[in-house]
């Protein structure tokens, strides 16, 4: 279970706004989270939380297929994102370095900034413990699950060779 409070953005946010294209000569997470959101959002860093969730409206992650934007995110303290829909290879990226993100129109129009979230990504169910309200995004399929829970794929096939 994901716990946090909310930090909403719009359509549309595409990876050059999430980590600039003049931060991409490092590969270091902690540096990259130090510019996360900064041309969108100057003060990310002084609103969020460790475990925050971020909120997002349609197409989230579009442009370059770079994976220093959900690393940057991930690495940022923020714990899950939910949009209203995904770039397909920001989804795929994020699932790869195991940030877990849920696809769910409803709860992505209706949650609020700094309202106080929960979500099960085994379940699908988002909570929105502010407004008492829950919604159901898609849960991910075990293999995805596993993935995620071993921290990224790298780790996941490590874990699957160790144990055969």
């Amino acid at each position: 279970m994901i716990k946090g409070k909310a930090i909403k953005y719009g359509d549309n946010v595409d990876t050059d706004v999430i980590i600039p294209a003049r931060y991409l000569n490092t590969s270091d997470h902690k540096e990259l989270a130090s510019h996360c959101m900064e041309d969108i959002d100057k003060d990310f860093l002084k609103k969020i939380s460790k475990g925050d969730i971020m909120i997002a409206g349609k197409n989230f992650g579009c442009g370059s297929s770079r994976e220093h934007a959900p690393i940057a995110i991930k690495a940022s303290g923020i714990s899950c994102i939910i949009a209203e829909t995904f770039a397909r290879i920001f989804f795929r990226n994020s699932i790869n370095i195991g940030l877990p993100i849920m696809e769910c129109e409803e709860a992505a129009k209706d949650i609020d900034e700094k309202d106080e979230v929960s979500v099960d990504t085994v379940s699908g169910v988002i909570t929105n413990i502010t407004k008492n309200k829950t919604y159901k995004a898609v849960p991910f399929p075990e293999f995805m699950q596993k993935i995620i829970k071993s921290e990224g794929l790298i780790n996941y096939i490590k874990e699957e060779v160790e144990n055969k």
